[in-house]
């Protein structure tokens, strides 16, 4: 180093040093004079944390959670077959993927493993543990199970016997109001008609939870289970002082290699018990976890777009001040360093409290969802780390964009920036905020055309990923887009509204760049709220025709929680009266297929038709194919939409993994249009059957010959316990209903929570305008303008606001949705104009509240 390097280092240091105490001070002083503006930041951070952090807690929650342990609960350990599916292919370019989904129908294994479990090291009892849904006496739900079975619950005997035959039962102390005592009789249905059991005895568990249980003798269970060479489930009962990772690794030992399916046996011990109860409890985690997370990714956008308004917004209002500081020697670096700092100190005192805020939303949040069996934990770290998550976005957003919105005039050379001070506000963005919206709106309205041109899943991300563009289009064509809708309705302003017409159509011309930032929020939740619901009540308007159009039963049969036997259709079929009759027995299959090249696996809903009788009760309006050749174990029919997406016809095959993770190829046999109402693949009852948990219907759809049957039906139902015959509806058929609690409480959280922050950055940015107006406001009063004239003219441009955001989000909102709706359904999208009407006049209260509030003092002397 030189000795002119070394004196100048000191004085480097010197300057930056002063440089950094003149940004400090005017951070200071301007966070002093312009609190109203930083207000509406505030709030904006604010919120934008509260919800990060309450997103982060409920997905937090969501990946902790387990299902409960009760029935395995005097078990050590549980032996079950994988329940994961897997499918692995090889995506353009890169290197092999495999994708994981959870199978909803239990994975049975061979009934020999339990002998094989028996052998292991540190092992007292090894019991096969099989399970039946059974009514009692009037149709009580309880699960059948085997006494030996009674240990791994923890089960009992407080008075009585264990079984000795086929026609004895130990019932559950729960049952005893049901006829359940020691000597009397009680009435067991199970897969057939029902009939009379023995009480031997009664017996209890401190571990209570799920439904009642009654015990059989081993080799009744395993008759009524009705698949003698497979088992559910092996419970596990340890030697004294043998710990679970000693017992998983003998007993894995000892059973690995052996029959559990395609994917081989699991050894379960500790909390994992409970994923052997509740099946399919962790892939509905999995269908949770996917839907919160898109919502949590749309929370992110609308958050760092509603705080890039809001920000830019006031300051810009000071772009004058910026422009004077400049012009009198401040420094670029010095006027955004106290820029940064005043946007620092704001977000992190904001984030902060909407840390503390995200608890409880998060805890809102979490008791709407419907999680069953699922208890969501919150421990206390969980909701510190939520809140520190959605804090430290926010804060960290939020200084780079105060910095963006200060280059434009700090950038600038001190004489041109005093010009700038004096002169008006310009009326349109610059050249790379002009084309980087440009660009979005091509890539949107792109996006649009790809999802028009698809089906399922891929329409529905196309189409979503086009609404984002879209709407991030429209946040940075903001100025150009408000020049343009006050040329269209400033017109209509001027002649209707005199002199206060004359002004709001005026001063909404001379500020684009204002009006610009006023628009954006409006359009971001119109065009958010309109898609999150529309889409919805398209699909759900689209199925219910198509259920309604395909029932041709004009009466149903339902039954208790646990299902309908299935002999009680077949009764049904021999009662007079009856032209056609078919069980329904719901079940789901998994699809392995390509997305964009990466594999994916897709749950379906089917219905298991009886064969011969569907075409009777249901018309899915075949396209081609012969409905009568469904039967059999090998034959399906399909959806057309979904053969063409699979590029198959009639008489090719189609590889599908039933409930179970069976792997078929069916021969196609029909094809049929209305899939949206019964689903994209139909098969015969008999091919789904043996790959159920229960093969029990849940409706049974009859077709009267010409009059009604009801009295007819209900004579042949007499054997069985706890059925009902009533007038058959669409959505006896539907394969999924019409609303759910889960389904609810997305709507809910994804429009309700996110809807209202972006009503709230409505009235923020909106307030934030109207406090930077009062010197616009008092001017106008100065010049002789009159108070009711200056309401006026604040009560029409709330107007022209209102009235173009609401426009422009619709036809936002239109494009996607359109491109999404016609390959879909088939028709336009659907909106109930109640809820657009609500969203009309919630956005137009916001407007109000923001537009006409905080300027009211400015009309004063």
């Amino acid at each position: 180093m030189t000795s002119t390097d070394a004196r100048s280092k000191p004085v480097r240091v010197a300057v930056r040093a002063g440089s950094r105490r003149a940004s400090a001070f005017l951070a200071r002083r301007s966070l002093t004079a312009h609190r109203r503006a930083w207000t509406a930041v505030f709030a904006a951070v604010t919120a934008a944390a509260a919800l990060l952090g309450a997103f982060a807690l409920v997905l937090g929650s969501l990946l902790l959670a387990r299902p409960p342990v009760e029935r395995y609960a005097g078990a050590d350990a549980v032996v079950v077959a994988d329940q994961r599916v897997s499918y692995t292919a090889k995506p353009w370019g890169s290197e092999p993927r495999t994708a994981t989904a959870h199978l909803p129908e239990r994975v049975r294994l061979d009934r020999a493993v339990v002998a094989r479990a028996a052998t292991a090291d540190g092992v007292a009892l090894a019991v096969a543990d099989d399970s039946v849904p059974v009514s009692v006496g009037g149709g009580a739900p309880a699960v059948g199970r085997s006494w030996p079975s009674a240990a791994l619950s923890a089960y009992e005997l407080s008075e009585g016997r264990a079984p000795r035959s086929a026609s004895e039962v130990v019932v559950d102390a729960a049952l005893v109001a049901e006829g359940g005592e020691p000597g009397r009789r009680v009435t067991l249905q199970m897969g057939g008609a029902a009939r009379q059991y023995t009480v031997s005895g009664v017996a209890g568990t401190a571990h209570r939870g799920g439904a009642p249980a009654v015990f059989f003798t081993e080799a009744r269970l395993m008759e009524l289970a009705g698949h003698p060479g497979t088992v559910d489930a092996i419970g596990v009962v340890a030697e004294r002082g043998v710990s679970a990772d000693a017992l998983r690794t003998s007993l894995a030992g000892v059973v690995a290699g052996h029959d559990g399916g395609e994917r081989g046996l699991r050894v379960l011990t500790g909390a994992e018990r409970g994923e052997a109860e509740h099946v399919d409890a962790l892939g509905g985690r999995g269908d949770l976890l996917a839907m919160l997370a898109s919502i949590a990714g749309t929370v992110v956008m609308v958050a760092l777009l509603v705080i890039a308004t809001t920000i830019s917004q006031a300051v810009h209002q000071r772009s004058g001040e910026l422009a004077l500081l400049r012009a009198v020697g401040a420094t670029p670096r010095q006027l955004r360093s106290a820029v940064g700092r005043e946007a620092g100190r704001v977000a992190v005192a904001a984030a902060v409290l909407g840390a503390a805020g995200a608890v409880p939303l998060g805890l809102l949040m979490r008791s709407l969802l419907s999680t069953d069996p699922l208890p969501l934990p919150v421990p206390l770290w969980l909701s510190v780390a939520a809140g520190a998550v959605g804090a430290s976005l926010v804060a960290l957003a939020a200084r780079p964009v105060a910095l963006l919105a200060a280059r434009a005039v700090t950038a600038m050379r001190p004489a041109a920036a005093l010009s700038a001070a004096r002169a008006p506000e310009p009326g349109e963005p610059g050249r790379w905020r002009t084309g980087a919206g440009v660009l979005l709106a091509v890539a949107g309205l792109g996006s649009a055309g790809t999802a028009a041109t698809q089906s399922g899943q891929a329409a529905a991300l196309a189409a979503s990923g086009a609404a984002t563009s879209l709407i991030i289009a429209v946040a940075l064509l903001g100025p150009w887009i408000a020049r343009i809708s006050m040329r269209v309705l400033g017109a209509p302003v001027r002649r209707a509204g005199g002199v206060s017409g004359f002004l709001a159509a005026r001063s909404a011309a001379a500020h684009n760049r204002r009006l610009g930032a006023a628009l954006t929020p409006i359009v971001l939740v119109v065009a958010f709220v309109c898609v999150q619901l529309a889409a919805a009540t398209t699909l759900e308007r689209a199925a219910g025709r198509q259920a309604a159009d395909a029932l041709r039963a004009d009466l149903v049969v339902t039954g208790p929680a646990a299902g309908i036997p299935a002999e009680a259709a077949e009764a049904v079929r021999g009662a007079p009266g009856v032209a056609a009759a078919t069980g329904l027995l719901r079940s789901s299959v998994v699809l392995a297929h390509r997305e964009a090249g990466d594999p994916a696996l897709d749950r379906f809903p089917v219905l298991g038709l009886t064969a011969g009788q569907w075409a009777g009760t249901l018309d899915a309006r075949v396209t081609a194919g012969d409905p009568a050749a469904l039967s059999g174990r090998g034959s399906v029919a399909v959806g057309k939409d979904r053969a063409d997406d699979l590029g198959i016809g009639v008489g090719d095959r189609v590889t599908l993994r039933l409930g179970d993770g069976t792997r078929v190829r069916p021969e196609v046999v029909a094809l049929y249009e209305r899939s949206l109402g019964l689903g994209e693949f139909m098969l015969p009852r008999e091919a789904l059957a043996g790959h159920v948990s229960a093969p029990r219907d849940r409706q049974i759809l009859v077709r009267s010959a010409g009059e009604d049957a009801t009295s007819a039906v209900r004579r042949a139902l007499a054997p069985y316990e706890g059925l009902e015959v009533r007038p058959a509806t669409p959505d006896d058929v539907r394969i999924s209903p019409s609303s759910s609690a889960r389904g609810d409480a997305l709507i809910v959280i994804g429009v309700g929570v996110i809807g209202g922050f972006a009503l709230l950055a409505v009235v923020s940015t909106l307030a934030l305008i109207s406090v930077g107006r009062r010197p616009e406001f008092r001017l106008l009063r100065l010049v002789g303008t009159g108070r009711g004239q200056l309401l006026r003219m604040r009560v029409l441009e709330t107007g022209l606001v209102a009235v173009a955001g609401l426009a422009i989000g619709t036809v936002v909102a239109a494009i996607p949705l359109l491109a999404f709706a016609l390959p879909a359904t088939g028709g336009l999208p659907y909106l109930p104009p109640v809820q657009y009407a609500v969203l009309a006049g919630a956005v137009t209260a916001a407007a109000a509240v923001g537009t006409l509030f905080p300027g009211a003092r400015g009309g004063g002397r």
